[in-house]
């Protein structure tokens, strides 16, 4: 376990350097931070200035090599737009975006499961079919209408849950669920799937034969074994959310993560922020991957990590 442990951190660390790099030759190329920064009727000598202050006037090979010093110390610098540490900006946002990340998987998990499980123990039956129907509903419904359509529903129509920010529990309602059904959708469709295959098993058929009460078989034995495909797919929805749909859901609702910030970074050519932002998200991927990993292990033993 510990030699696997550090070869998937060795290629953790290879991911991130990729990451970075991507992002800081991205970050140059694309738009120029320094006319958005500065006033229109900014003189030459003032961009000059703001160039030389930022280190936008050394080499691209100067800027990286600066860039790769900076990081190692989590050291971004200043944000171009807020005039403060951009990692102090990161940590500040963090807690909002993986509160409402947790809450959108967790109530994807804790619906699919028995959705999914009481579709399989019928197969084409009402429950079967309607569960296929309203997956495949939530994989077509665009996340950000469907956010429209709750804010119009329950905040302007019933008035019983906000449209935005982030003061009280009553805000991560619509957020979380509106986060949570295209992974509900899916992890429904793959429990469905893997349960069918799991109780047409014969060792299901034999323990049933002997008299276990079938609950016990399907929650301890057929779920169980089925369980290591659900565990893939709920990770890469946590990985999904936190490096791409979060930003959908956070802009909707104005929910102050780090989803919204990089949008705002992005809108103001803050490349100090932003790259702070993705370096964070990359390092998170690395371990919910190696979690995933670790998981396959506590769950099925004869699995061997390699």
């Amino acid at each position: 376990m510990g030699r696997f442990m550090l070869k998937r951190l060795w290629h953790g660390l290879i991911v991130i350097l990729g990451v970075t790099v991507i992002v800081f030759v991205v970050t140059r190329m694309v738009g120029d931070p320094v006319r958005v920064m500065l006033p229109l009727e900014a003189t030459a000598e003032q961009r000059v200035a703001f160039e030389k202050r930022l280190g936008f006037d050394r080499s691209i090979p100067v800027q990286f090599a600066a860039y790769v010093g900076d990081l190692v110390r989590l050291d971004f610098g200043d944000s171009l737009w807020q005039r403060r540490p951009a990692m102090e900006i990161v940590f500040e946002r963090l807690p909002l975006t993986l509160q409402l990340t947790a809450a959108g998987i967790i109530l994807a998990i804790v619906l699919a499961i028995p959705l999914g499980i009481v579709a399989a123990l019928r197969p084409g039956g009402l429950a079967d079919r309607l569960t296929v129907t309203v997956s495949l509903l939530g994989l077509s419904v665009p996340q950000f209408w469907l956010g429209l359509l709750l804010i119009v529903v329950f905040a302007v129509q019933f008035r019983v849950l906000p449209t935005s920010g982030a003061a009280s529990a009553k805000h991560i309602i619509l957020p979380a669920v509106t986060l949570a059904l295209p992974a509900l959708a899916r992890l429904v469709m793959l429990v469905r799937s893997s349960m069918i295959d799991e109780l047409n098993q014969q060792y299901v058929k034999t323990a049933s034969a002997k008299g276990m009460p079938f609950i016990r078989v399907v929650g301890m034995h057929a779920l169980r074994n089925a369980a290591v495909p659900v565990v893939t797919l709920a990770g890469w929805e946590l990985i999904r959310a936190l490096a791409g749909y979060t930003v959908v859901v956070e802009t909707v609702f104005a929910w102050p993560g780090l989803g919204l910030t990089a949008i705002q970074a992005i809108e103001r050519q803050d490349l100090i922020l932003l790259q702070a932002i993705v370096f964070t998200v990359a390092i998170m991927v690395v371990f919910i991957n190696i979690a995933m990993d670790i998981s396959y292990k506590m769950i099925d033993p004869r699995i061997r990590l390699a």
